[in-house]
C-alpha cells in the first residue's frame, strides 16, 4: 500500500507544489491538505497518515506547537518540517519536537524528493524492526510457556510492497497491476513458469472490465502502465547508483530485476544531464525474477 501524506502550510502555492512533487514522483499518496495548525490536527488526525509535511511558521498557531499537540493526541505519524528560518535554535527546537528531516523554502524538487525518499526509507526499516520485535516477542511467550499466537498468513501483496517500495515504485498505478500479476501467477501449480505476456495481462484487464472491447483497451493499458512503472523503478535506482554505487539497495534490486545494460544506460543518462523519462524496460525478467522470489519468500 502506498505512503500516505498530509501537507500543512498556509501557502497554497507550496502545498500544490509538495502535493504535484510528492504524486508525480511516486512517492506515495495525498490523503489532504490544510492551510493552518488547527485545520491540520483535525485533517491529521482524521486521515492517520504516515507521513506529515509541516510548515514551522502559520498564523493560528507554529508548527512545533502543532507537532506537539498532535503527539499528545497518539499521533504516530512521522513529520517533515518546511521553513524559510535559518536560526539554529528555531531548527534545533523543530528537531526536538521529533521531525524527521528539514525542509527549507524556496522549495527544490530535487531536495523534496531527496529528503522524503529517505524518510519513506526510515518508515520502512521501522516497519520491519517492528516485525522482528514482534517475532521476538513470540519467541518469548514460548519460552516462557505462554500461549503461541498462530502467525497470519502472509498475503502476496504484503510480500510484493515491500519490493516495490525499495525500488521506488509504489506511488505508480502500475504497482497494482504487479500485484494482480503476480497474486494471478502464485495461484497457479507452476508458479515460477511465466505464461506469454499479454495472458497475463489479459488475465489482470478481466479483474478490472468486463466485456471484450474492454479487456482490450484495459489490457494496452495496462503493459502502458508496467512499462512506467518499471522506468520509475530504473530511473530511481540508476539515481542512487550514481550517489552511492555500493549502495544495498542498488547492489540488489539493479542488476537482478533490470538488464545492466540499462542501469548502466540510465546512469549515464541522468548523469549528463539529458534524463528524458524514458527508459528501456524488460517487463518479462522484472516479472520472473518477483515472481520466483515470492514464490521462495511465501514457501509456495
Amino acid at each position: 500500500m502506498p505512503l500516505s501524506f498530509c501537507i500543512v502550510d498556509d501557502d497554497r502555492s507550496a502545498r500544490r507544489m509538495l502535493q504535484h512533487i510528492i504524486e508525480e514522483s511516486g512517492l506515495g499518496e495525498v490523503a489532504g491538505t490544510a492551510e493552518g495548525g488547527q485545520e491540520g490536527v483535525r485533517l491529521i488526525l482524521e486521515e492517520s497518515p504516515d507521513i506529515v509535511l509541516m510548515d514551522l511558521l502559520m498564523p493560528d498557531q507554529d508548527g512545533i506547537e502543532t507537532i506537539r499537540s498532535l503527539q499528545a493526541q497518539g499521533c504516530k505519524s512521522k513529520f517533515v518540517m518546511i521553513s524559510q528560518i535559518e536560526n539554529q535554535d528555531m531548527v534545533g527546537r523543530a528537531y526536538e519536537s521529533g521531525i524527521e528531516f528539514f525542509i527549507r523554502k524556496p522549495i527544490n524538487r530535487i531536495e523534496v524528493e531527496t529528503v522524503l525518499r529517505r524518510v519513506n526509507e526510515r518508515y520502512a526499516m521501522s516497519r520491519y524492526l517492528d516485525e522482528i520485535k514482534s517475532s521476538l516477542e513470540k519467541l518469548e511467550g514460548l519460552q516462557f510457556g505462554g500461549a503461541p499466537a498462530i502467525p497470519a498468513r502472509r498475503s502476496v501483496k504484503d510480500a510484493v510492497q515491500p519490493i516495490l517500495m525499495n525500488m521506488g515504485m509504489i506511488g505508480e498505478s502500475g504497482s497494482r497491476d504487479i500485484t494482480a500479476i503476480m497474486e494471478i501467477l502464485m495461484e497457479r501449480e507452476d508458479a515460477g513458469t511465466l505464461p506469454p505476456l499479454k495472458e497475463l495481462y489479459e488475465a489482470v484487464a478481466a479483474r478490472y472490465k468486463e466485456g471484450t472491447s474492454d479487456i482490450a483497451k484495459e489490457t494496452k493499458a495496462i503493459e502502458q502502465r508496467l512499462r512506467r512503472a518499471l522506468a520509475t523503478g530504473l530511473t530511481h535506482l540508476a539515481s542512487i547508483g550514481l550517489t552511492d554505487y555500493s549502495h544495498p539497495k542498488f547492489e540488489y534490486y539493479a542488476p537482478l530485476y533490470f538488464d545492466f545494460e540499462d542501469v548502466r544506460a540510465k546512469m549515464k543518462e541522468i548523469d549528463q544531464g539529458r534524463e528524458s523519462g524514458k527508459a528501456k524496460v524488460n517487463i518479462r525478467k522484472f516479472l520472473q525474477v518477483m515472481a520466483l522470489e515470492l514464490q521462495e519468500g511465501l514457501g509456495r
